[in-house]
């Protein structure tokens, strides 16, 4: 039987011209990220069972790869349930496992901790565009800072990395989770139905403020539960208005520190920032990870039609390991997605340095081939990428072919 070369469904083989732009982008998220303070870290693909289990990565949890115990641990005979055969997993995003890292190395660590974490996360998830099982994954975290900065610094060194791709004119949308609570409970929804009301909420943007309120009262809530709740939707603004509006109406339920240091977050970003977005406050914005406890956020682009980026504050994560809660917050960038939008817009990378290609005629003496390599090594000193190969019969094709791959020299090189 043939073996397969097509890659597994949703993972798929990168090309030279698409590895080029993730690298760059890599290395611009290294030194853009860099400059706000951020060092990088690594943890390990596989994470034990129990933390990817843990009842926090909501729907996520649910497409895990897991992983089969081995050796003599593993007795397929004698399993009764999934437990006895599954001991690890691939890792569904890169906030639990830092969780597990600062746990285990906090006393290690400066504090507060600024982590840069980059690497593949896996989700057997149905692919679609932008969307794959394999992914990369770009995540900067504060640990141990309890105050709005840790937000405003997210979202600066999110969208400053963004200015540096050639990213503009989108909208960080901003919310918190502790809002979302407060409408619910203040329209008498009933707290073990919160995560029902939020699932419905977040498909607004798709079903609408119709197709909402049809779905809660589908699902039993009363009809004055649900013209209370929607009604503040219908009256709330996307901006600081809208956020004090909610204090007011909130009062008694929301503390209003909590929609008073949102108002700091949008102010303190729209008159500090440098990239050519705006903030706006989303009260329908749910985030699906139930980890979430403060300020959340999402990148929306109109040339994607939907999130490219998002995060938010996830206080008591840390304490599932730890029984000491730490104040957490992290910001996400759609590494994927990102690089997909420059490549479907035809992104030429900024070069510092000329590419030049040698062509070098077949059966060169070798003291004229040293001569031609000893002059290539001359430039790459320099900085100079040089590409040295064998001319081909069809010339006109090979050199089309170097142009496209962004070389702009071309020099050929014969016997005599």
């Amino acid at each position: 039987m043939a073996l397969k070369k097509k890659p597994v469904t949703g993972m798929k083989d990168i090309l030279p011209s698409e590895m080029e732009i993730r690298n760059y982008v890599i290395n611009m998220v290294r030194e853009t990220y860099g400059t706000f303070g951020f060092a990088s870290i690594e943890t390990p693909c596989v994470e034990h069972i129990e933390n990817l289990c843990s009842k926090q990565g909501g729907e996520n949890e649910k497409l895990i790869f897991k992983i089969l115990k081995r050796g003599e641990k593993l007795k397929l005979d004698q399993a009764e349930t999934e437990s006895d055969l599954v001991d690890s997993g691939l890792r569904y995003d890169l906030t639990v496992p830092l969780s597990r890292y600062y746990s285990n190395n906090a006393n290690s660590l400066p504090a507060p901790f600024k982590a840069l974490q980059m690497g593949n996360v896996w989700r057997a998830d149905r692919p679609q565009r932008g969307r794959f099982r394999q992914f990369m994954q770009c995540d900067i975290d504060i640990l141990g800072e309890n105050t709005y900065l840790a937000e405003i610094e997210l979202v600066l060194a999110t969208t400053t990395l963004l200015g540096k791709l050639d990213f503009h004119n989108y909208t960080i949308r901003i919310n918190d989770r502790r809002i979302l609570k407060a409408m619910a409970s203040y329209s008498g929804f009933p707290e073990e139905s919160f995560d029902t009301v939020f699932i419905i909420l977040d498909k607004m943007d798709k079903i609408g403020i119709e197709g909402v309120e049809e779905e809660l009262k589908q699902e039993g809530f009363s009809a004055d539960s649900v013209e209370k709740y929607l009604s503040m939707f219908r009256e709330v603004s996307d901006d600081i208005e809208g956020v004090r509006y909610l204090k007011e109406k909130l009062s008694g339920v929301l503390d209003p520190a909590i929609a008073d240091d949102l108002e700091t977050i949008i102010n303190t970003v729209e008159n500090v920032k440098t990239g050519d977005f705006r903030m706006s406050f989303d009260p329908t914005l749910v985030r699906g990870m139930s980890y979430y406890t403060g300020p959340i956020f999402e990148i929306s682009m109109d040339e994607f039609g939907g999130s490219v980026g998002g995060g938010g504050r996830y206080d008591e994560m840390i304490g599932r390991f730890t029984g000491s809660n730490t104040s957490a917050c992290g910001f996400s960038i759609g590494f994927e997605r990102i690089v997909m939008l420059l490549l479907e817009r035809g992104y030429k990378i900024p070069d510092a340095h000329g590419r030049k290609a040698y062509l070098i005629e077949k059966n060169m003496p070798s003291d004229r081939m040293a001569e031609i390599i000893r002059c290539a090594t001359e430039e790459r000193q320099n900085g100079t990428i040089v590409n040295i190969s064998i001319m081909k019969k069809n010339k006109k094709f090979q050199k089309d072919q170097l142009a496209a791959e962004g070389y702009t020299e071309i020099v050929e090189y014969y016997r005599n």
